[in-house]
């Protein structure tokens, strides 16, 4: 997840209007940031989760994962088009429904997914891939790492695009490795193939395939984050369709070559046990790659993931404070830091229950659920927005994308893809404490009949 706070823009390509972001990203830069937005903890940590669902063939949810996020994604791509803002979801519901409690409750779950990923990433970091380096319950290690982006965040960091391709680079480079190893361990005719292929899910193919598509999919979430760069890009209306789709290709043939790999060279049941998945394939691979350097990039990989997220989700809070939507104490600045302390304080202590109460797989599949309906109602938003044409020219969804992309964001929802009961009482939690922050606030302060959307991302 990705935070970026900007004033409205013009429609058009060619240089923000006076006091707006300027437009300087390219088509390039672009899609190298939406490949950088998805790869991190999910590859590196979810592999495992993954091949206990469907078996050998974990490459096949992510496929199906992709199938159904380019839906999402045509929706995405569609409403940049007609309103290149960087508000996203929160946006697109306000102008479709014009409800604020609706456009809140949008903003909060994604505030809240922004938190269970960065707790998912947080119970990975603390596991087998710090192991390379110290021994610590897992628990330990992700609350030390909590702790630690927490004091980064106090400090002031903020992210840049150069920052971003560094770490694109850091993340893809790792996985790059486990695909050298693959295609090394073909040719010398290691490693067992035919396993890639194999299912031996426990509730049979069909809902094997479902519940790791489910999981699967948050290795994709990210994509809808590059929606925040919308002001800052020189043509967004041609642009962005075209990095975007490119993104998540490119994104899932790196994932389903590194899936095939891992399946290959390591049985399921170590994948599935190890919150390591990747660095068994390393410790397994027919040349030698020092197993502490991948778990140095995995490490990073993994980090980056969970500090973006605790950005996003912190400067999500102080921003609905501002707009006064949740009570104003949040919007509490550090004077000699200037960063929200108050909003990072209740974020990271919402972390820290999750990380204390959920394991990788549980907090993931939260992760999921909350932007699956998130996800639902954006194409929903499609449909209704095209009562409300624009002058300039943009990307249009065949009615078929957004029509079968709600429809299958809201099947991924229920118990039927094998998730946990828990899951759906976490997320139920979660969105609850935003609607008591709603209603403790309009005691406060009275009733929110409007807000700048603007600034609550």
């Amino acid at each position: 997840m990705t935070e970026v706070t900007a004033e409205p823009a013009s429609a058009g390509g060619g240089g923000g209007e006076s006091g707006g972001l300027r437009r300087v990203i390219g088509r390039k830069v672009l899609m190298l940031f939406v490949v950088g937005d998805i790869l991190g903890a999910g590859i590196y940590a979810l592999v495992g989760q993954v091949a206990g669902k469907v078996g050998g063939a974990v490459w096949l949810p992510f496929l199906v994962a992709f199938v159904l996020a380019t839906l999402t994604a045509a929706s995405y791509a569609e409403l940049v088009g007609k309103y290149p803002q960087a508000a996203g979801a929160a946006l697109y519901t306000n102008k479709a429904f014009g409800i604020p409690f609706v456009t809140f409750i949008v903003a909060f779950a994604v505030m809240m997914s922004g938190i269970t990923s960065a707790s998912a990433a947080a119970r990975a970091f603390g596991g087998d891939y710090l192991g390379e380096f110290v021994s610590m319950p897992t628990l330990v290690g992700a609350l030390i790492f909590l702790a630690l982006i927490t004091l980064v965040n106090f400090a002031g960091i903020s992210e840049s695009i150069k920052v971003n391709v560094v770490l694109t680079i850091i993340e893809a480079s790792g996985l790059l490795v486990v695909m050298a190893i693959g295609l090394f361990a073909l040719i010398g005719g290691d490693g067992d193939p035919a396993r890639a292929l194999q299912f031996h899910p426990a509730n049979g193919a069909f809902l094997g395939v479902l519940g790791g598509t489910a999981l699967a999919f948050y290795a994709l979430l990210g994509f809808e984050d590059s929606v925040n760069l919308a002001e800052e890009a020189r043509e967004p209306q041609k642009d962005f369709p075209i990095a975007l789709f490119a993104g998540l290709g490119t994104a899932v043939v790196i994932y389903m070559a590194v899936a095939f790999t891992a399946t290959m060279l390591v049985d399921t049941k170590t994948l599935e046990t190890s919150t390591g998945p990747l660095l068994e394939v390393v410790k397994v691979a027919g040349f030698s790659f020092p197993p502490k350097l991948f778990a140095i990039i995995a490490l990073l990989a993994v980090g980056n993931t969970a500090l973006i997220n605790m950005i996003m989700a912190s400067r999500l809070v102080y921003g609905m404070a501002r707009e006064r939507i949740v009570p104003h104490v949040f919007a509490t600045v550090h004077p000699s830091r200037a960063t929200p302390w108050l909003a990072i304080l209740f974020t990271v202590a919402i972390a820290i229950v999750l990380v204390c109460t959920g394991d990788i797989g549980g907090l993931a599949s939260t992760t999921v659920l909350l932007l699956l309906f998130v996800f639902a109602l954006v194409n929903v938003c499609v449909l209704i927005l095209r009562r409300s044409p624009v002058e300039h020219a943009h990307f249009r969804a065949p009615t078929w994308m957004p029509v079968i992309g709600a429809a299958s964001c809201l099947f991924l929802t229920l118990p039927i893809t094998g998730r946990e009961g828990a899951v759906y009482l976490r997320a139920a939690v979660l969105v609850g404490i935003g609607v008591v922050l709603w209603f403790v606030n309009r005691l406060i302060v009275g009733k929110v009949d409007d807000f700048d959307v603007s600034n609550i991302e």
